[in-house]
């Protein structure tokens, strides 16, 4: 059968279905009313399906929107909630801060010097406990040479180094640490240098003064701007040094420093 034959009989059948279904469905006079039963009847399954398929498919995407929103608002909450978590913490640490800085100002000898709170902002990195930066400085009215103490007296340190708004406290137990001292029970009296951060070493004690194990160690007053009678520490261990003239003494400090958060600086005597 010759092509063109077919193209045009596949072209009348198709004219023909179309005007028979446009006559169905517009059913001029209900004259195509048993055509039309029969064809909505016959039909009525695939559209029972075809709807059913198309709410499935609208509820699908109603679910999986809905989960987009969800994990939207779930990522939104656990991001506040890291936000409330930081803040709590914040919060936290600025309470333990003053409950510290209240504690430590009633045992303060507030009476006797002019005291500049300060806190611990950094440290010696190598980790040897040798000094630490306090946020306190020149425009505080701090110098050099100005000793820092913590509660009851307890003398940590003196400022090395100022800065604008900060300042470096080398510690006690530092190397290049050294400070007067004495024996407050005896008065005996010998210079106090740091042992590369690992402890306190009570030196130039003449063999003849007399220092015991458990005696406190304060400062002497002499020299600079430091005040006599601040803690230091109590003598751990007594030897002599090789050549046998002076006395020596491990002295354990009073404090740890790697503990310390809140200093002061003593400024002036009253």
């Amino acid at each position: 059968m010759p092509k063109n034959l077919l193209t045009s009989k596949f072209i009348k059948l198709i004219l023909v279905s179309t005007i028979c279904l446009t006559l169905i469905l517009v059913n001029p006079k209900n004259f195509f009313n048993p055509v039309r039963e029969l064809f909505l009847f016959t039909a009525y399954p695939f559209q029972k399906t075809f709807y059913i398929a198309g709410q499935m498919m609208n509820n699908f995407s109603s679910v999986i929107f809905s989960i987009g929103d969800y994990k939207k608002e779930n990522e939104k909450l656990i991001r506040e909630n890291n936000e409330l978590l930081a803040k709590l913490a914040n919060l936290e640490d600025q309470k333990r801060e003053n409950d510290e800085l209240r504690r430590q100002l009633e045992l303060l000898p507030r009476d006797k010097y002019e005291l500049e709170s300060s806190l611990i902002i950094g440290q010696d990195q190598r980790g040897s406990g040798s000094w630490v930066i306090i946020d306190k400085g020149e425009s505080d009215g701090l110098k050099e040479g100005m000793p820092v103490i913590v509660y009851d007296g307890i003398l940590v340190g003196k400022v090395s180094e100022v800065y604008e708004k900060s300042s470096k406290v080398l510690l006690l137990s530092d190397s290049a640490s050294s400070i007067n001292v004495s024996d407050i029970g005896t008065s005996a009296r010998g210079i106090l240098t740091g042992e590369y951060g690992l402890g306190l070493i009570l030196g130039m004690v003449e063999q003849t003064d007399m220092i015991k194990v458990g005696d406190d160690i304060i400062t002497s007053g002499l020299g600079g701007l430091m005040p006599r009678g601040l803690l230091v520490g109590n003598i751990e261990q007594i030897s002599n040094t090789s050549d046998k003239l002076f006395q020596q003494a491990v002295v354990r400090p009073k404090i740890k420093y790697s503990d310390l958060n809140v200093v002061f600086v003593i400024k002036k005597i009253k």
